[in-house]
């Protein structure tokens, strides 16, 4: 973009943006700031626009040393294994915090410029970049409380003594948003004396105050430096809780979804390469918001009520819950969509089916949880008490039965990872579910946080020498993965922004049809213990009147009598069907 044009319509959006948030004159002294930091990083074309994601785009979430081999460097080892087992078939990976840290597993940045020598160094970041697309992580509602920036606030530096929301702790913050069961507020020592200060999820985790500008200019030369380094996705960790103000919930404010605005545009003008994605674990209708107007916010969303909402319904045997909500879910702009997923590194949140499933419903799915070996961690209630927050387990051990053969287990896992393969968006797939691990209670016990339990370190040699084992639990699962992956590739229907639409035949089957590029396929998968017939009109799916259709998956003909495609799924099955002639091009 020439110089001119970001002087006229780049600046009015810019100052529009900065409006929301700051006085007029921080405002223009501001917008003059960010100009320069584009205008430098244009003059080093970070990379061209990249093509729109498509059916082929599917995330991979690890951390950096999810899989380790003695005497090579972390990085490398991922790079390698990734390359061996699954770039034919996965194309993008996130790798979770790779920066040095003092706390939970990561997100407690000490350097957000750095990467943690135990992990590798840039060059091995870079070098995955040449294989894959991939995401990093902006851990940038808070920092951790080693950093220099906080050091130098504890030393009242002048230029970082308002880095920091000091708090008065007399205030009302009663309708603060808290989602965890700990203080919202800590106090520390700094060379002009105590100050409590805000921190959302830990007493290590100090949240950055945004209403500084200097804050601003600071993380959005981040995001630049991120696109130098070969993002291709940024994932904005906590975006929602970005911009605080007393007598609100502090969460999802006006100003925070103005500062991702400007970070869009940021990056659409100087990176047009970059796709942002928001990680909000809140209810639906408040995390979509981060589409903004479908062009000026994220590109991508979670889509936080499809773990809790899959796991009701292999629970429960009932997948009514969240067939209603696949049949409700909003169609995006053509270039955002949903960011799905069954299990990451976190636990299997709940506050997302606020609405979508009864208080007793969720305790009962915490319940089973607890049963099957997993913990049930707590958030604070504005007014007091706690509720559920999050669900941690391994999610194979969430879906299947402690009784349960591999057999049984792979078979119920790759059905609820159909689903996830199945529905409008990109999946992202957790290391752990591809590699069908099982809860982590060695973790667990080490380190006394219930996340942990999914988060174990797996050695190279150990994990395939599973794989060789053509009826082991992890040749099992990543074969079935691999099958559905390849399918999903040939596929427009799965492109994430082909139509879905949910075609009832029974409670026990989430049933709906992908329409897209001159493909259809219909997804159906059985959720319940029992087997279910099925005959469904072939014209409600879409198909007309053919004499036979294809199920993708087991590769076998399903007959069609009197226009009627009639079968019989069976338990913890599915199946993808589509006309037995290839889709268009």
């Amino acid at each position: 973009m020439a110089v001119a044009a970001l002087d006229t319509d780049f600046t009015n959006r810019l100052r529009r943006f900065l409006d929301i948030a700051y006085s007029a004159e921080t405002r223009d002294s501001l917008a003059t700031r960010i100009m320069d930091l584009v205008e430098t990083a244009q003059s080093e074309n970070l990379g061209a626009r990249r093509n729109w994601v498509d059916q082929t785009d599917v995330m991979l979430i690890t951390y950096g040393d999810s899989i380790r081999k003695p005497g090579e460097v972390p990085l490398a080892t991922l790079d390698d294994f990734l390359r061996t087992h699954v770039a034919d078939v996965i194309g993008n990976v996130h790798i979770l915090p790779f920066y040095p840290w003092t706390s939970d597993d990561g997100f407690s940045v000490v350097d957000y410029r750095e990467i943690d020598p135990d992990l590798g160094d840039w060059a091995d970041v870079r070098r995955l970049a040449e294989h894959f697309g991939l995401m990093f992580d902006a851990v940038i509602n808070h920092i951790s409380s080693k950093s220099a920036w906080f050091e130098k606030f504890r030393a009242d530096d002048p230029q970082y003594r308002d880095y920091f929301h000091v708090c008065d702790p007399a205030q009302d913050y009663s309708t603060v948003t808290r989602p965890r069961a700990l203080p919202l507020l800590t106090e520390v020592g700094t060379a002009a004396g105590p100050k409590h200060v805000w921190t959302t999820f830990s007493d290590d985790q100090i949240d950055l105050n945004y209403s500084n500008p200097d804050v601003l200019i600071e993380i959005l030369d981040l995001l630049l430096f991120y696109a130098r380094q070969g993002a291709r996705f940024i994932r904005l960790d906590a975006i929602g809780f970005l911009w605080k103000r007393l007598g609100t919930t502090c969460m999802h404010l006006p100003e925070t979804h103005a500062l991702i605005q400007v970070m869009r545009l940021v990056l659409d003008t100087a990176a047009p390469g970059v796709l942002l994605i928001t990680e909000t674990n809140v209810p639906h209708a408040d995390n979509i918001s981060y589409f903004g107007d479908g062009t000026n916010e994220a590109q991508l969303v979670y889509q936080f009520p499809l773990p809790p909402l899959t796991l009701h319904a292999f629970q429960t045997g009932n997948a009514r819950p969240l067939s209603d909500w696949a049949a409700g879910l909003e169609t995006t702009s053509p270039t955002t969509t949903y960011f799905n997923f069954l299990s990451s590194h976190d636990g299997i949140g709940v506050r997302p089916v606020e609405g979508l499933l009864a208080p007793e419903e969720v305790a009962a799915m915490a319940a089973k949880v607890e049963a099957n070996g997993g913990r049930v961690s707590l958030r604070n209630l504005p007014g007091g008490g706690t509720a559920p927050y999050e669900l941690n387990i391994a999610y194979l051990d969430a879906i299947a039965a402690p009784e349960d053969d591999d057999a049984a287990r792979a078979a119920k896992f790759l059905a609820a990872q159909t689903i996830l393969l199945s529905v409008v968006g990109v999946p992202g797939i957790y290391i752990h579910s591809l590699l069908g691990s099982r809860s982590d209670h060695a973790g667990l016990a080490r380190t006394g946080r219930n996340r942990s339990i999914n988060r174990e370190k797996l050695d190279r040699t150990a994990v395939e020498r599973d794989l060789e084992i053509p009826e082991g639990l992890r040749a099992r699962v990543l074969e079935g993965h691999r099958h559905r992956l390849a399918l999903r590739r040939s596929r427009p229907a799965f492109h994430p922004n082909a139509a879905q639409r949910v075609v009832p035949i029974d409670d026990g089957v989430l049933s709906l049809v992908r329409e897209g590029g001159g493909d259809r396929v219909w997804a159906a998968i059985n959720v319940s213990n029992a087997a279910v017939p099925v005959s469904v009109p072939a014209s409600d799916l879409g198909f007309g009147s053919p004499e036979q259709l294809h199920d993708l998956i087991s590769g076998t003909t399903v007959s069609v009598v009197d226009d009627s495609v009639t079968l019989t799924l069976p338990p913890h099955s599915a199946i993808w069907i589509a006309d037995a002639r290839p889709p268009s091009d």
